[in-house]
């Protein structure tokens, strides 16, 4: 239910009053996900403070993330790869961010913002004093930049030509400069720190919009700079540098001697490492070679929270995992094929098998507790005589052969790939289905799905704004292909009410038209939904004030490390 604004206001005060009693460093509760904030001022959650801190915790140290793959790129909004985010959110800001536990939407690069009474005109002011890593400062000229390299292909920081594409800005701001569905109408530079952004009608996600980590903001010296080679020299405001990336092996960082939160980060240094199995990873963590790993196995997360030495962590259920059948691929093109396989698929005996109970089945492409989650749709039953059935009717009764695209790393939704694979492979088998497992190096997997090479391929989708359009609008709009829609489903009712729901703000109604757009879409089933996850990890409990994110990554401004 949306909070009313005086609750809002009343939170902001009582974040004041604990800020100037000496409180916490603990956000304020700013709302819920898609709330308008008519003057949101700084709750507190950077003043410097570490209430945190344990008496022997030591400042500095070197942290160890190992994880299972590769970052795709450190260009952050040419690119919808989690092991990316993973590494940008500690390099860059955007002018809003995310609390530590929720999407609510707090200050970040932007101290402050207005909205105005026609639910159009959103006013920023900027932090000063902000410096990029480079030493160039952050003003209001830096934002419009980067907002305009993603609108406007033409950009000269666009990078066009050397093949970089914005699609996830296209789909959250309905489109680029000269669409006709693009949402906002201009933005306007009213002094160094203060800048407006005019939309062309109200729009529910925007503030939400703003908090992705997809939006933040690189140095306009560094763009001139490194021009189409940004993605390999990343330049933000965050609390750690980029040092440097040895691909397929690690990436180094270091703190920010001059970031903006007094006192931050704790760390001296952060590695991600590549260990692509999650075994192997386990195995270095209890052998102290690293300090946190993600993709931690369902069946060893009972054991590692009773272990000594070593702690276990929860996120919140975000997420799906899904097959995707490429839609312009014959027999994939026809719905009683893709119906039929959708029968066929054991969801009960996956998660059984693959999820120690942290999982539950899917039926919408939307986790459960999301605005518009459509609970009167009925479940594509295991029921592989139905299957068959289908599949006569199609025309397939003696079955055919394809290739079951299978993840190289764990995802949070699917924590182990290649075994999930050999339980599909085994379901399709019982319908006279041939799936040939086939599997890339991680960053190619995701290139070449892109490109539509493949005929049934694994993937998920985790929410990094809170917001249903996330979702939908990227997975499942005709706007979305080839980028994030990687089955190539376009139906235009489906987009009309996608476009609808973008742009209306009263969340009965984007509800209603959401649901309606799960209903088309679970008859047209362009995907096998599979499961919501309730990923893991483990760490060292030398680690402290590592809180992680619904989102699946988090920034490590807070984390130390203790002897």
């Amino acid at each position: 239910m949306k909070k009313s604004f005086w609750l809002v206001l009343l939170s902001f005060v009582l974040a004041a009053f604990l800020v100037a009693c000496g409180g916490g460093d603990e956000p304020a509760d700013s709302g819920n996900e898609g709330e308008d904030t008519e003057d949101t001022t700084d709750g507190g959650s950077d003043d410097g403070t570490d209430d945190d801190a344990t008496e022997d915790s030591a400042s500095g140290g070197t942290l160890i993330f190992a994880r299972g793959g590769d970052s795709q790129s450190l260009d952050f909004a040419s690119t919808q790869d989690g092991e990316s985010s993973r590494i940008t959110l500690q390099i860059y800001e955007s002018l809003l961010r995310f609390s530590e536990h929720s999407f609510d939407v707090e200050p970040s690069l932007a101290e402050r913002w207005e909205v105005a009474d026609d639910n159009v005109t959103y006013t920023f002011y900027l932090r000063e004093g902000v410096k990029f890593h480079d030493g160039t400062d952050f003003n209001a000229e830096a934002v419009k930049i980067n907002f305009e390299r993603w609108s406007d292909p033409d950009h000269e920081f666009a990078f066009k030509d050397d093949g970089y594409t914005y699609s996830v800005y296209g789909n959250q701001f309905g489109g680029f400069k000269g669409d006709e569905g693009h949402i906002i109408q201009e933005i306007n530079i009213i002094n160094d720190y203060e800048i407006q952004f005019v939309l062309k009608e109200p729009f529910g996600a925007f503030l939400q919009n703003m908090a992705m980590s997809y939006f933040a903001i690189t140095s306009p010296a560094a763009l001139a700079e490194y021009g189409p080679t940004i993605n390999e020299n990343p330049v933000g405001t965050g609390p750690f540098k980029f040092v440097s990336w040895t691909r397929n092996d690690n990436i180094r960082l270091e703190k920010f001697e001059d970031y903006w939160m007094s006192d931050y980060p704790k760390l001296d240094e952060v590695i991600f490492q590549v260990i692509p199995d999650n075994s192997a990873r386990l195995t270095a963590l209890r052998a102290g070679e690293i300090d946190i790993m993600d993709g931690l196995a369902p069946d060893d997360y009972e054991t590692i929270k009773n272990e000594p030495g070593l702690q276990a962590f929860e996120r919140e259920t975000n997420n799906f995992g899904y097959l995707g059948f490429n839609m312009e691929k014959e027999p994939f093109n026809n719905p009683l094929v893709r119906r039929a396989m959708h029968h066929a698929v054991d969801k009960e005996s996956l998660i059984a098998l693959l999820y120690a109970g942290l999982a539950e089945p899917a039926k919408n492409p939307l986790p459960p507790a999301y605005l518009g989650y459509n609970d009167n749709i009925e479940p594509y039953e295991y029921n592989p005589e139905l299957a068959r059935e289908l599949l006569a009717e199609a025309g397939y009764g003696d079955g055919f052969e394809f290739d079951l695209w299978t993840m190289p790393v764990a995802r949070p939704y699917m924590p182990d790939p290649e075994r999930a694979a050999e339980v599909l492979q085994a379901n399709f088998a019982d319908i006279g289905l041939t799936a040939n497992i086939f599997t890339l190096e991680w960053a190619t997997y995701l290139d070449e799905i892109t490109k539509g090479v493949q005929d049934v391929f694994m993937l998920g989708w985790s929410g990094t704004n809170g917001d249903s359009d996330y979702f939908l609008g990227n997975l499942l709009s005709t706007a979305g292909i080839p980028d994030t829609n990687s089955t190539f489903y376009s139906n235009t009712e489906v987009d009309d009410l996608l476009a609808q729901a973008r742009t209306t703000v009263d969340e009965d109604e984007r509800a209603a038209l959401y649901q309606e757009a799960l209903a088309i879409i679970h008859e047209d089933s362009p995907m096998i939904t599979l499961v919501h996850s309730i990923p893991v990890l483990a760490g060292s409990d030398r680690v402290k004030n590592y809180v992680p994110h619904l989102s699946t990554s988090e920034p490590l401004t807070k984390v130390e490390l203790v002897d």
